[in-house]
């Protein structure tokens, strides 16, 4: 790895947490290095040096998608996920009326999900997407009045910072919930109904018949719907000074926002779920006196007021907790081979683990000069990125296309629920790689690959551009590249790790937002590797007669 500058990690960093998106275009780099002249491919593989990095707490706040729920994973962790967010009036200020009585409160979080069919009476079939673990798992579910104001940012010598809460601050948040549960709903049998809560894909319908007797049928796709608590809204909300729903801020510090909490159901097994509790909404209905001059002085009326879980500063945070197998633990911490490299590597969203990919055998004995003779000596350059330079150069080979192949360990896998993609990035400067900004979706690769058994097979990400811009200007630096699990493609953004390590700084926020893990061949020469399996850099040269 070469060095940077302290200054320049440093602001590579704070610029990569807040980077949220990479909608530019970018031209290809390196183009000129392929030629017309194609008298046949031949491919060569070269070494690779790879090992596992331990993912320590990190940031969490204002992202989307959210986790929640608790992911039981024999072959890494058990993860339990929770949240908190800030909850902001639908306007302000709102005018409760006169003598209010609350008649529901009902919050409404919509869940990702596709329709598969509709029946002949418009009835919907919908399947949950993000759903992770057992599809008909349970969990206690218990939502709270936080106690803790969140805050996007904070003064620090007279500079206003960036508020950063992590994964790791659950107890926090646990500690200082206020009052009891508010989704206290009982079931037939005198339980909490969200004791056994489970993410429903059945479509929502809703009958209502008005005064004519006329029957109307409202759908919406599946959500989560929790019936909360009359008494209290009644008492924060409908009865609260006017002064306390007059303006955002002092509403946030009035009402400090929503904390979900969730535990084991019993024997039950569980699931996870990935969220938009950004599209959140709480509706109060209530009946007030009307305002009409002209009506009965004690006639009422009806009314409602919104809360979105999304305000214009929203603030949010997911803690994740992980129950690590001891396996998984070792073979990311204790037994991590940074010199030979690791026979397998344990890719893990969340707050899992990484793999650091060094690309060349680093053997450094000599180099090449000018007309392609052997100079003895190190240099500071592996001695095959030595040799592929020399050959672009004075053989004039073209680098037609450059790969990386991660196989999986299907049989450590078998059974296991599998990330359809993984992403590799530039390490040592926490950026995108040329081939990504390029292509990010189709040309870059990263997606399973699927056998006829429908178990994955490998992941596959181009590099060319990368290793064209490698090979052609001696003075590019060879960098780590760092390899995580997937939720989007598009996602380019780092959040901060809580404390920072040797390796890096940031974590790839797309790897944070995916629960599941892989387990992956590494480059280690090992008689428990295959050597078809084995991790190499392969490259593809149009080589002139």
């Amino acid at each position: 790895m070469y060095k940077t500058s302290f200054i320049k990690k440093a602001l590579l960093a704070v610029m990569a947490v807040f980077l949220y998106s990479c909608d530019k275009d970018f031209n290809a780099i390196g183009d000129g290095l392929i030629g017309d002249d194609h008298f046949g491919l031949e491919a060569e593989k070269y070494d690779v040096v790879a090992f596992n990095q331990e993912v320590t707490p990190i940031q969490s706040n204002t992202m989307t998608p959210n986790a929640l729920g608790i992911l039981d994973n024999p072959l890494f962790a058990s993860t339990t996920a929770n949240f908190v967010t800030q909850v902001g009036l639908s306007s302000y200020p709102i005018k409760v009326g006169d003598s209010p009585v609350i008649q529901s409160v009902v919050l409404e979080i919509p869940y990702f999900s596709h329709a598969t069919a509709t029946d002949n009476e418009g009835n919907t079939t919908y399947v949950l997407d993000s759903i992770y673990g057992d599809k008909n798992g349970k969990i206690k579910l218990s939502v709270y009045e936080s106690g803790i104001q969140m805050r996007s940012s904070y003064l620090s010598g007279g500079t206003q910072l960036p508020q950063f809460y992590y994964t790791d601050q659950n107890t926090d948040f646990f500690n200082n919930k206020l009052g009891n549960r508010l989704n206290d709903e009982k079931a037939t049998d005198g339980t909490f109904k969200d004791d056994q809560f489970f993410f429903d894909a059945n479509e929502i319908r809703i009958e209502t018949t008005d005064d004519k007797g006329a029957k109307t049928t409202t759908r919406k796709a599946p959500q989560m719907t929790l019936q909360l608590n009359k008494q209290f809204f009644q008492d924060r909300i409908l009865n609260a000074d006017a002064s306390k729903l007059a303006a955002e801020d002092v509403f946030q510090e009035y009402f400090r926002g929503l904390y979900f909490n969730v535990e084991k159901s019993g024997s039950n097994p569980s699931s996870l779920a990935l969220m938009d509790f950004s599209k959140g909404v709480i509706t109060i209905k209530y009946k007030a006196k009307t305002s009409s001059t002209t009506d009965d002085p004690e006639a009422t009326e009806d009314k409602e007021i919104l809360l979105n879980l999304k305000g214009t500063s929203t603030t949010t945070a997911n803690f994740l907790q992980d129950t690590r197998n001891a396996d998984y633990q070792s073979a990311i911490t204790t037994n991590v081979n940074k010199t030979d490299g690791d026979e397998r590597l344990y890719l893990k969203g969340g707050v899992g683990s990484l793999a650091v990919i060094k690309l060349f055998n680093p053997t450094d004995v000599l180099s090449y000069d000018s007309n392609g003779a052997v100079v003895n000596g190190a240099n500071g350059v592996s001695d095959q990125l030595d040799e592929i330079r020399s050959n672009v150069t004075i053989k004039n080979w073209k680098v037609n296309e450059a790969n990386l192949v991660f196989y999986i360990d299907a049989d450590k896998m078998a059974g296991a629920q599998e990330p359809n993609r993984v992403y590799l990035y530039n390490l040592t400067d926490n950026t995108i790689l040329a081939d990504y900004s390029t292509d990010a979706v189709s040309a870059y690769g990263g997606v399973i690959s699927k056998g006829t058994d429908k178990r994955g097979k490998s992941y596959k990400i181009r590099i060319t551009s990368h290793i064209r811009n490698l090979v052609k200007d001696a003075t590019v630096k060879n960098v780590d590249l760092g390899l995580v699990v997937s939720l989007s493609p598009t996602t380019v953004a780092f959040n901060a790790l809580k404390e920072k390590n040797a390796i890096t700084p940031v974590v790839p926020r797309t790897s944070l937002l995916n629960p599941l893990g892989t387990i992956i061949y590494g480059g280690k020469v090992s008689t428990s590797t295959p050597e078809d399996k084995r991790l190499k850099l392969e490259v593809y040269y149009t080589k002139p007669n």
